[in-house]
């Protein structure tokens, strides 16, 4: 139920909180100031109202009447009214809390029929009591029963809450900018992409992490150039005694024992060129836009060579960013496991949600499921049905998977719909 990006959870921290003050001071305002207030004012309308009447009923003269009218409209701003023989009119809707607490303020004060008029003008308030005479009509200003408080509050409160909400935005956008950033690089940096020095921004916290990530940076690729030159100078050295060894068993003539000597430098040099394709799994190669189309279609059409049961299914046009040269020989090991162990391959193609997703499927002898993780172990290799004559050195599939997570994604083994097995390639767009 949280917002899932830290600006909503962090908006959420500040605007929750807001709410729930003016929630709670708006409960307090009514319950305890306007409610008391409120009937406060409705029942000294009331008493004046009755206190009107009642003087006017013992009144005895024209000159005396004339008088409490005049106090009344001066002392009290009502103005009163008599309809002799009249009788009271029907009873109005009584609609609203302040018309029910004034309906109640005035049952209490008066001890005549009475009729409360809401409605009767603007901003004036009619009440009628019935005497045996006629008619008592006051009229009073709406402005006795209301206070205007409840409109500054509620302005107040709007208001405020409204401009705090509008500077916690502003802040909070400029807070999460930097992290935002910070997060960009390191999705890029995971892709194998190049990422310069940016500048460092935000809390000290971001700016510490933005920093630290930028020295991992470095240090990841010092680290991958110094694993590869170091492979690469021990490849370079050993190949020199294997050439001489080659060269003295080719002196030596043609004999069983020289069979097996040409076999085991063969099976070493093979060895050699392994570890120097895994060491360059991460290579410094430049990412660059890449149609995934034209690339497997280059990897097909170089699969059919040497087996010709291959399909191919993808779409063109869909250009990536990837580290090209890595990424083709992360799918060649897959295609040629699917060839080397099955009769028939298809590999498919797909764009969803950003991702780019691609299988190659074989009618092979598959894997056991519970063996699938640990062949991408290096130097794992499958028993009989993949021996050493036709499994390699057992680091196809640790390549492919390594190269596959530093764009972002992974290699996974599955069952195949052709009934063997399907490694499934996926990268981020």
């Amino acid at each position: 139920m949280l917002p899932r990006s830290l600006f909503g959870r962090t908006l959420l921290i500040f605007v929750l909180p807001t709410f729930i003050m003016l929630a709670v001071a708006t409960y307090v305002f009514f319950d305890r100031h306007w409610y008391t207030v409120t009937q406060r004012m409705t029942h000294s309308l009331s008493g004046d109202i009755a206190f009107t009447v009642d003087l006017l009923q013992k009144s005895n003269n024209p000159q005396t009447t004339e008088g409490i009218e005049h106090l009344a409209l001066n002392k009290m701003d009502l103005v009163v009214t008599f309809a002799p023989g009249k009788s009271l009119p029907e009873q109005p809707p009584i609609r609203g809390p302040i018309a029910v607490m004034l309906k109640r303020a005035l049952s209490q004060s008066l001890s005549n029929p009475y009729v409360l008029d809401m409605t009767y003008a603007p901003e004036t308030i009619s009440v009628s009591v019935g005497v045996p005479e006629g008619v008592y009509t006051v009229l009073s200003p709406e402005r006795r029963v209301y206070t205007p408080t409840t409109q500054v509050f509620i302005l107040w409160m709007t208001g405020s809450s409204i401009l705090l909400t509008t500077i916690a935005l502003m802040f909070m956008r400029n807070q999460i900018r930097p992290i935002r950033r910070l997060a960009d690089a390191a999705e890029a940096i995971g892709k194998g992409r190049e990422v310069p020095w940016f500048k460092l921004e935000g809390s000290s916290e971001v700016r510490q992490a933005a920093a630290a990530l930028m020295v991992m940076r470095d240090r990841l690729k010092r680290q991958i150039t110094q694993r590869t030159a170091m492979l690469a100078g021990v490849s370079h050295d050993l190949r020199t005694p294997l050439t001489r060894m080659r060269l003295q068993i080719e002196l030596m003539g043609v004999t069983p024992d020289t069979d097996e000597l040409t076999s085991d430098v063969t099976e070493m040099e093979a060895m050699l060129d392994a570890y120097l394709a895994f060491a360059r799994g991460e290579e410094a190669e430049a990412a660059a836009p890449t149609d995934i189309g034209e690339l497997l279609s280059e990897i097909v059409t170089s699969a059919r060579r040497q087996n010709p049961n291959i399909e191919l299914h993808a779409p063109q046009g869909v250009l990536i960013i990837l580290r090209r040269n890595a990424m083709k020989r992360c799918l060649t090991n897959l295609v040629g496991n699917a060839l080397r162990f099955g009769n028939y391959a298809e590999v498919t193609a797909t764009v969803e949600d950003q991702t780019v997703t691609i299988t190659i499927d074989d009618n092979g002898p598959g894997i056991e499921a519970n063996r699938r993780e640990d062949m991408f172990r290096p130097f794992t290799r499958l028993e009989e049905s993949r021996n050493q004559a036709t499994g390699g050195v057992g680091l196809g599939l640790t390549i492919a998977r390594d190269i596959a997570r530093f764009h972002g994604g992974d290699v996974v083994l599955e069952d195949s719909p052709l009934g063997g097995l399907r490694a499934r390639v996926w990268v981020p767009v």
